[in-house]
């Protein structure tokens, strides 16, 4: 079973990439992120016609997150965290598809930090810490798949030095990072490449992608349940190089049975 987290940065306008990849790939799960688009236009019968069935939490012009499952409609458990009634971004789905707990989230990036950005994305982090401390009390196998916009580590980036002030690797949002893993979850990707090394992310600014100036913030996080049964995980980076393609390359697991 192959399952993926893809940031699209606009589902219309890569939606021909999409379908590539489900076509060429045949992922069994997919996490998408940042939409940009509203329920209503959302291309559900594109999606479908691919062979996925699909659920969706929109939002017009920004956010937005889906999960598709290939052959199965994925049933809906939860869309929104608590702790927040005036948080109206769409960025938490939570589905039940194939026996698994499957999330996908779209962490707020942060920046400019210091500021009010910068405070809710540390909020979100403590509020996304509290369902997924609930997910495990559950016992159920969980996969909390997405853009944490979170880089956890130094060699999870290209240059400490460029980043340095970026809201992605402030010590706050990386200590918000660690704490979910204390909890039980396994980083899938870090599993595979423990030296680092490995970019999910590439700008379109400054010829980021030619130089290879990446970074990982698309992570797979697994409950223990899940973590017994992981035989692969890694990034289809060649997708980044593709005309029109999302700035994210999909990043992904492979489990047992």
């Amino acid at each position: 079973m192959k399952i993926v987290t893809y940031n699209v940065n606009g589902i219309k306008a890569r939606l021909p990439r999409l379908l590539e990849y489900l076509a060429e790939q045949q992922p069994d799960i997919v996490c998408l992120q940042e939409l940009k688009a509203s329920d209503e236009t959302f291309p559900e019968g594109e999606v479908r016609a691919a062979g996925y069935g699909a659920v969706w939490h929109g939002q017009k012009g920004f956010n937005g997150v889906a999960v598709l499952a290939r052959g199965a409609d994925p049933v809906e458990r939860q869309r929104g965290l608590a702790g927040d009634p005036e948080d109206a971004h769409s960025r938490y789905l939570e589905c039940g598809v194939a026996g698994l707990v499957v999330a996908s989230i779209y962490l707020p990036n942060g920046n400019p930090q210091p500021g009010p950005k910068f405070d809710y994305k540390l909020r979100w982090i403590e509020r996304l810490a509290e369902r997924a401390r609930a997910l495990l009390a559950e016992e159920e196998p969980v996969v909390l798949a997405g853009d944490y916009n979170v880089i956890p580590n130094d060699d999870d980036t290209f240059s400490v030095r460029a980043m340095a002030s970026d809201a992605l690797m402030q010590h706050e949002s990386r200590a918000g990072y660690r704490a979910l893993l204390a909890q039980g979850w396994t980083d899938a990707l870090r599993t595979r490449a423990p030296k680092g090394g490995v970019w999910t992310f590439w700008d379109y600014q400054a010829g980021a992608w030619q130089r290879d100036a990446g970074f990982r913030i698309d992570h797979l996080l697994l409950s223990p349940a899940v973590a017994d049964r992981l035989t692969g995980a890694g990034v289809d980076k060649a997708y980044r190089g593709r005309e029109k393609a999302s700035d994210h390359a999909p990043a992904w697991v492979t489990l047992r049975g």
